[in-house]
C-alpha cells in the first residue's frame, strides 16, 4: 500500500491550466482499482492518494503520468506503507 504526497510547487498558479488532465488521470487511477482514496492537503498544500494493488515500479511511472507532475505543479513524494494491524473493514489491504 502507498501513499502518494503531490505538493504544491512555485508552479501552482498553473494548477487550473491543467486540472482537467489531472482529474481524468485521477478518474483512470479508481477505475483501474488502484486509488483508493483522493484528497487534498491542508491547509492548500497539494494532494494526497491511497493506493495499492500495484508495484512501486508502477505506481512511479503512474505518478509520472500526473499532468500535474509533467508540468511541474506538484512535487510527488511515494511512500509504501506495509499494514500490520489493521481494521476488519480495511483486511483487504494486508493482501
Amino acid at each position: 500500500m502507498f501513499i502518494v504526497f503531490l505538493r504544491f510547487s512555485d508552479n501552482r498558479a498553473k494548477a487550473a491550466q491543467f486540472m482537467e488532465g489531472h482529474n481524468a488521470w485521477i478518474k483512470d487511477g479508481f477505475e483501474a482499482g488502484i486509488f483508493l482514496l483522493v484528497g487534498s492537503l491542508q491547509p492548500g498544500a497539494g494532494g494526497a492518494i491511497l493506493a495499492h494493488n500495484i508495484s512501486r515500479e508502477d505506481l512511479d511511472t503512474l505518478v509520472q503520468k500526473d499532468p500535474f507532475v509533467t508540468e511541474r505543479v506538484v512535487s510527488a513524494e511515494v511512500d509504501e506503507i506495509t499494514p500490520g494491524r489493521v481494521d476488519e473493514r480495511l483486511l483487504f489491504l494486508k493482501g
